[in-house]
């Protein structure tokens, strides 16, 4: 039975095997423009944080009641690596982990078996307990940052027209999420004097029940007119500090007006929440996160042109800076793995023109375009995004994927020098070349399957690199086999001229060297062990690093006080690293987060 020829079929269908070249081509393009552009590569992060809340408690009652009880239950989470909790007084923070190797597709599930634990033991916490909160959340990435700032305009006011813009910028495409930074809440204040309250007769449990039964919401009905339902809501609700001053107590049989015993006023929570400033000024921050998937570079022009449109429209004195802006260092770490990756095309096109000459060098320049279009489309098929790993994957990837088009063009040369037609040695070189080809490939392909096999978040991280070597150096075979052939059948030459019988000099050179080599069998094995211990000797002078380091002009200080601290405390303290920063030169501008760390 005759075995099948790949090249000679691709040669009897020529008509064919042109519109799928111009097919791939086309699809790659466009895959090209629709893949995501990112930093880094996504992964996911096997951490959860589990927060409960028990006001009035000491630690110790908060160690027994919440964090002991949450804990026994967490231990049953599966893939669980350890769990790591802080307990102050009334409030539990635990932080769990899970293995490194867990599936990402099975942390979801996990993370639901986690608050449906926690959930069923939610009835032998104290009823006072505030909680259990669930974060998990920590893969989100914020890449733009604004900082917004008033002058004139309360914190309120501005916290207003932030949210307008926060709305807005949730429409643009490819946000994900939008979140507010800074902002405090504002509540009403009832100050009073327990002792005036004795003298009167009036508890502070009977202010509280007043005000509960004054602003209790409750249902009024409603009123059908026979063509719609008005629903009726009582008056009486607290809209301002004048209606809650108002309030009438009881004093035996008196009637006293809260505000004439007691302070009434409106203003922030206190403490404060946890606090953004700007250069120094209290300012509302605003992040936007990218959808996954999303183009980071598109996401910034569309950012920038709905903030700029907003901006527009916002009264004079608050004012938009940019804080943060993963887009632009995108762009930059992007366009540097393409200028490598270009300048490795340009190093493998003049290794092989000069290797092969013209046109045998021009059978490997065009089959270059053709790998790189069909690994961009698997790219996006496979939701590969354009970052540092696959654009190195790519670059590691381009000196292999050359080698099998260099041997089917090389076999065809010396076939056709021979004086063989063009379509003979072009169907010699599937039959003679093919199989050790392709077993070439996949022992390279071997060797990358540590990376895409490993079990932990590094793998996951890596996994683009492994994707990607192997999707190019499995469609360089049939590259070479299919494209290859035909492409040199349209550019080689009928009739070559057989090679020189004598040789260049460098070949000469070449030559010699191998002759001595093997008359000299002993020495060479000894100079390859001596090379061998020196490389083993130099290797602690080689840099160890697995992840690439971050080149981004930005420095992160964090400063933490001891332990029961204040927020405005730590707010004092950091206003005074404000103060150095503000008198730097070389600083061009800084962001301060107080009571949490940077989003």
């Amino acid at each position: 039975m005759k075995r099948i020829n790949l090249s000679e079929l691709a040669l009897n269908h020529q008509v064919l095997m042109a519109f799928f070249m111009v097919l791939v081509v086309v699809a790659g393009v466009r895959s090209y423009f629709q893949l995501g552009q990112n930093e880094d590569p996504e992964f996911t992060v096997k951490t959860m944080v589990v927060r409960a809340y028990l006001p009035g408690a000491t630690i110790e009652e908060t160690m027994l009641q919440l964090t002991d009880r949450i804990e026994k239950k967490l231990q049953e989470t599966p893939s669980l690596d350890y769990l790591k909790s802080y307990t102050l007084p009334g409030e539990t923070t635990i932080f769990i982990e899970l293995l490194s190797g867990t599936p990402k597709k099975d942390v979801p599930d996990i993370w639901y078996q986690v608050r449906k634990k926690v959930g069923d033991i939610r009835q032998d916490m104290p009823s006072e307990t505030q909680g259990p909160f669930f974060d998990d959340e920590f893969g989100d990435t914020y890449g733009i940052i604004y900082a917004f700032t008033a002058d004139g305009f309360t914190h309120r006011e501005l916290k207003d027209y932030v949210e307008d813009v926060r709305s807005e910028l949730l429409h643009v495409q490819d946000v994900a999420k939008a979140t507010t930074i800074g902002e405090q809440d504002e509540v009403y204040y009832v100050e009073f004097s327990p002792h005036q309250l004795a003298t009167l007769g009036i508890s502070r449990e009977a202010i509280i029940a007043a005000l509960s039964r004054q602003n209790a919401l409750t249902p009024s009905g409603t009123v059908d007119t026979g063509e719609e339902q008005i629903v009726l809501e009582p008056t009486g609700k607290f809209v301002s500090t004048e209606q809650l001053a108002d309030v009438t107590l009881y004093a035996g049989d008196k009637k006293v007006r809260l505000g004439d015993i007691a302070d009434v006023r409106r203003s922030y929570i206190d403490p404060p929440q946890p606090l953004f400033r700007f250069n120094g000024h209290d300012a509302v921050g605003l992040a936007v996160s990218m959808r996954k998937g999303g183009d980071v570079l598109l996401l910034e022009k569309n950012i920038n042109a709905a903030v700029a449109e907003l901006c527009a429209t916002l009264p004079l004195g608050i004012e938009a800076h940019l804080v943060a802006n993963q887009p632009a260092v995108v762009h930059d770490a992007v366009n540097e793995f393409m200028e490598a990756l270009l300048e490795a095309i340009l190093i493998v096109l003049g290794i092989s023109f000069l290797s092969l000459g013209a046109r045998a060098g021009a059978v490997v320049a065009f089959s270059i375009p053709f790998v790189l279009a069909f690994v961009f489309v698997g790219m996006d098929v496979c939701g590969i995004d354009l970052q540092r790993v696959s654009l190195g994957a790519l670059i590691i990837a381009l000196g292999l994927l050359v080698d099998d088009a260099m041997i089917t063009v090389e076999s065809m040369v010396s076939k056709l020098e021979e004086g063989w037609t063009k379509t003979k040695a072009a169907t010699f070189a599937y039959t003679s070349t093919a199989f050790p080809m392709l077993t070439g490939t996949l022992v390279t392909i071997l060797g990358f399957i540590p990376i895409g096999l490993a079990k932990s978040s590094a793998g996951e991280y890596t996994f683009s690199l492994f994707a990607v070597v192997c999707m190019a150096l499995i469609v360089s075979w049939f590259v070479a086999v299919l494209f290859a052939p035909l492409i040199g059948v349209k550019v080689l030459k009928e009739h070559l001229q057989e090679r020189s019988a004598r040789a260049g000099k460098t070949a000469e050179l070449f030559h010699r060297a191998l002759l001595w080599a093997m008359r000299h069998p002993k020495k060479m094995v000894g100079a390859t062990l001596l090379a061998f211990v020196l490389a083993l000797a130099a290797l602690p002078l080689v840099p160890k690093q697995f992840f690439p380091s971050s080149e981004r002009s930005e420095l992160m200080v964090d400063m933490t006080l001891r332990q029961g601290s204040s927020i405005r405390e730590t707010n004092r303290i950091s206003q005074c690293f404000d103060a150095i920063l503000a008198a730097d030169p070389g600083v061009d501008h800084w962001s301060s987060y107080v009571g949490r760390g940077a989003i």
